[in-house]
């Protein structure tokens, strides 16, 4: 398993963000993770990336226990949480340079020209982070995610800020990662989610209430649309 979820919680106060929260994903899968606002999508992927310690439960990271290992778990994933966090007064290369170094990357050129044309960042690769358009930003965070070539993406929202034409290229760059690696992944587009997942998985108020295949869930007619809304209007 590339990422293993078991009985994983965490609480804010009173309130349980992630209720005991089981899964699995094994390589070569994108699976889509939705719920409504504050369901504890990105709260579960703070804590499956080791920015977030649960309360309950354990999350595994190609075997590594996040907890336990968690600098050994963070060199397997590539993370792009939903608040992008750049440093807008560095050059796209400069910073890029920066994360390559973080993760003691050997060639760092070739990587950062690797993670540069993946995510069609070319034209704008020499200007300040802080002078980008909010889509290119969120480039600059998938080529981070990426740079060293990481067994398992977790991206939340990824696609946010992006206009059409740049939706279709990051969803391409992801779809093409999937084949390898695994990813998990965070959006409230539907349409994203079916054009790139192959399973779903949708929380409610920190629980799952849905763990299956597209072609599952849409059985009968129902749109996605439909079964999202039926599971979480509550």
């Amino acid at each position: 398993m590339s990422i293993e979820v078991s009985g994983l919680g965490k609480n804010y106060g009173a309130q349980k963000a992630v209720d005991n929260l089981s899964f699995t994903l094994n390589k070569g899968e994108i699976v889509g993770f939705l719920g409504p606002n504050g369901a504890g999508k990105s709260t579960t992927m703070k804590m499956i990336t080791g920015y977030l310690a649960p309360d309950a439960g354990w999350a595994k990271v190609c075997g590594i226990d996040v907890s336990l290992d968690p600098i050994a778990a963070k060199q397997k994933i590539g993370y792009l949480p939903e608040a992008n966090p750049l440093y807008h007064e560095m050059y796209v290369r400069e910073y890029l340079d920066f994360i390559a170094g973080i993760h003691g990357i050997v060639n760092k050129k070739s990587a950062i020209e690797l993670a540069i044309q993946l995510t069609g960042l070319g034209p704008e690769s020499t200007k300040k982070i802080g002078q980008l358009s909010k889509g290119y930003k969120q480039r600059v965070g998938l080529a981070a995610a990426l740079i060293h070539d990481p067994e398992v993406l977790v991206l939340d929202e990824p696609t946010s800020g992006l206009d059409p034409n740049q939706i279709i290229e990051i969803r391409n760059v992801i779809k093409t990662q999937g084949k390898n690696k695994t990813v998990l992944f965070s959006s409230h587009i539907l349409q994203e989610v079916i054009a790139i997942c192959d399973r779903v998985i949708i929380i409610h108020k920190g629980r799952m209430v849905a763990n299956d295949t597209l072609a599952s869930l849409q059985s009968q007619g129902r749109s996605l649309e439909s079964v999202f809304r039926s599971l979480t209007n509550q």
